[in-house]
């Protein structure tokens, strides 16, 4: 086994420590979630913490890691007598984000309980898990199906598999700890909220800081062993502090000043729910024991709040998260009741740990929130605009690919998945994942009398078998293509093409896509944002697109093509969505009205699913956007036509399109 990064000497990056930490006072405070971009020993922060966790005492044998003084009497390996155990390390188990649903929650004989009735059980990474830490690094690129069943044991501590009929139950309770670059995409709501806290991270920019990181990364690479035993002091030394304030956090007292400070911060911020009052107290008591105090004072309660409510505070996927900070402490002025005493040693009380609540205040998670609109760019092409600002966002109508696809998991086009209504069997390719009863029964009937059949059950063999084959829907790549050109500069306009391309990127996270951006002005095409998860990139980018200049749209939609070519060798499962944005007028060069069309064609020609929004506006229409509409074999709707409150129907199957068109 190799040797772990020494927690103590990671540098930097106190609320991170911090944030861990108290989760390894008190579990109960939920876990965390770690954002931050790449390269910024997120991961490394968090492995490291497995050192420090407390040993837990379990039942002997136990694949379940059942506590001898409360043993579960669900336990598949059960029951057990109450009684001694044996100590073992704290297990910090990592989930990977292609694991399959078996991996995470286990895998049943379906072959054996059929045939002999008996419940052969391999537990999965839950049941490791269990009174653990369960590690999800880029957890935001976590399948769908995957996210549910961790929802589903967040919320009960317990891991259900069931298989037609044939069911097994464990206790997981786990300490969830999740790292993102939320460059790759958001998680979903549900999933956010059952992080306890968390936490954003960033690499120094002062050399000295980055020096020393270099410093001691290559001095761990050259000698793990000892650089670790060059800090086993300090490591021992907060372990016992972990034990001691474990030790001490049944006898803090959240007073009722406190908890008023606590309530009213969650209401004045507006966050779901309960369970931010309820993290946000755990939490502070955890700071106060932490901190050697059995008295929760101010200094934890905003602390907590820092930590606790960033994530929940976000109305919407584009705003970013953070706390104003000036509400925050007039917040607490305001509910400050008699005994919250200022603390002579600082914010926490007493001692803080290297990386404890004394971390600087300003984080950045507010930088941009008012930023202006974009400038235009130095030497811009003839006519160049500022960016205007998008108008608001709303419920768009359903955009999806036709056809039956094989894609990722995901909410928009329809496709075969793991998961969904069942529509047929097959013979298992591989490990049987999802039984088709009646299909198994109707395989094993006729050969009942040929295999001695003489009791009441079936004599089933493995031949007999079916899975079932389930179809649900699968997230696609949206590509948009904009025009930024001086024909589509009018303020309102293009405010109200942003707007309709913003509305349309919020759709896109809400059902899982990916998305990239395409633009094109003055004499070419670029790509604003290659395919990505994020849609808050695409929406930043977007946001500060200028306009100006002349209308290539043929080489807009040649990038696209490039753009489409690379992706579906990456990605060949992935079905594409083509969504040009633009009044459909071509100017530049020799004859561009023709070579936007033989584009267009390009396009079509390869099968790629297509829809032209019309942004042109005034009495007189020209039509161009449904000329182009036609040669893409797409579907050509209007601005107004995109809101979900309008007609029915927007995108057609493309065949019939083009049936229709000939």
């Amino acid at each position: 086994m190799s040797t772990p990064f020494p927690f103590t000497a990671v540098v930097g990056m106190d609320d991170l420590r911090l944030a861990l930490l108290l989760n390894a006072v008190s579990p109960a405070v939920g876990g965390v979630l770690v954002r931050g971009e790449k390269g910024t020993a997120k991961s490394t922060a968090v492995r490291a913490l497995s050192a420090l966790m407390p040993e837990v005492e379990v039942v002997g044998g136990c694949r379940f890691s059942c506590d001898p003084a409360l043993p579960d009497p669900l336990c598949p390996d059960g029951p057990h007598e109450v009684g001694p155990g044996a100590l073992r390390p704290a297990r910090m188990v990592e989930l990977p984000v292609g694991a399959s649903e078996d991996r995470l929650v286990g895998a049943l004989d379906i072959e054996r309980a059929l045939s002999e009735g008996v419940k052969a059980f391999e537990p999965g990474l839950l049941a490791d898990a269990h009174r653990g830490v369960l590690y999800v690094d880029e957890v935001n690129l976590l399948h769908d199906h995957l996210v549910d069943l961790l929802l589903d044991a967040a919320a009960m501590g317990a891991s259900y598999v069931e298989r037609e009929g044939v069911s097994v139950r464990h206790a997981a309770r786990f300490l969830l700890v999740g790292t993102m670059n939320p460059e790759e995409g958001e998680l979903r709501p549900q999933l956010l909220d059952r992080f306890g806290l968390t936490v954003e991270v960033a690499a120094s920019r002062e050399p000295e800081t980055r020096v020393e990181v270099v410093r001691r990364r290559l001095a761990y690479d050259d000698d793990p062993a000892g650089f670790a035993g060059r800090w086993a002091e300090e490591e021992s030394a907060l372990r016992e502090r972990i034990v001691a304030a474990r030790a001490l956090l049944s006898d803090v007292r959240l007073g009722d000043a406190a908890l008023l400070q606590i309530a009213a911060t969650c209401a004045a911020f507006e966050v779901d729910g309960m369970r931010a009052d309820i993290v946000m107290a755990r939490t502070a008591t955890a700071l106060a024991a932490w901190a050697g105090r059995t008295d929760v004072l101010a200094e934890d309660v905003r602390q907590a709040a820092l930590l606790a409510l960033p994530h929940r505070r976000r109305r919407n996927p584009f705003d970013a998260p953070g706390l104003d900070q000036d509400k925050l402490d007039d917040t607490l002025e305001e509910f400050k009741g008699e005994d919250d005493d200022p603390d002579p040693d600082g914010p926490g009380g007493g001692p803080a740990p290297e990386g404890g609540p004394d971390a600087p205040e300003d984080s950045g998670s507010e930088e941009g929130d008012d930023a202006p609109a974009a400038s235009p760019r130095p030497g811009g092409g003839g006519g160049e605009q500022a960016a205007v600002r998008a108008g608001e966002p709303y419920r768009t109508k359903m955009l999806s690919v036709p056809g039956l696809g094989e894609g990722a998991a995901g909410r928009r086009s329809r496709a075969r998945t793991e998961h969904g209504r069942t529509t047929g069997s097959r013979r298992p390719r591989g490990a049987l994942t999802k039984l088709h009863l009646a299909a198994t029964v109707q395989a094993a009937a006729p050969h009942q009398r040929a295999r001695g059949r003489s009791g009441a059950g079936l004599v089933i063999r493995k031949d007999d078998l079916r899975q079932a084959t389930r179809e649900g829907r699968e997230g696609n790549l949206v590509l948009f293509v904009v025009d930024a050109s001086g024909s589509m500069a009018a303020k309102r306009r293009m405010s109200a093409v942003k707007g309709a391309v913003l509305s349309l990127l919020l759709d896109a996270y809400q059902r899982r896509d990916k998305v990239g951006l395409v633009t094109f002005r003055g004499n070419d095409a670029e790509v604003a944002l290659p395919p990505t998860s994020s849609v808050d990139a695409a929406a930043a980018r977007l946001e500060s697109l200028p306009t100006g200049g002349r209308t290539p749209l043929a080489a807009g939609l040649l990038k696209a093509h490039d753009v489409l070519r690379v992706e579906r060798l990456r990605d060949p499962a992935r079905r594409p969505l083509l969504v040009v944005v633009t009044d459909g007028r071509a100017t530049g060069g020799a004859d561009p009205v023709a070579l936007a069309a033989r584009a267009a064609r390009l396009h079509a020609s390869e099968g790629t699913a297509s829809v032209v929004v019309d942004c042109e506006s005034g009495i007189v229409r020209l039509g161009l956007a449904g000329t182009l509409a036609g040669d893409l074999g797409g579907t050509c709707i209007t601005l107004d036509d995109l809101r979900a409150d309008s007609i029915a129907g927007l995108v057609r199957d493309v065949q019939g399109n083009r049936r229709r068109a000939a």
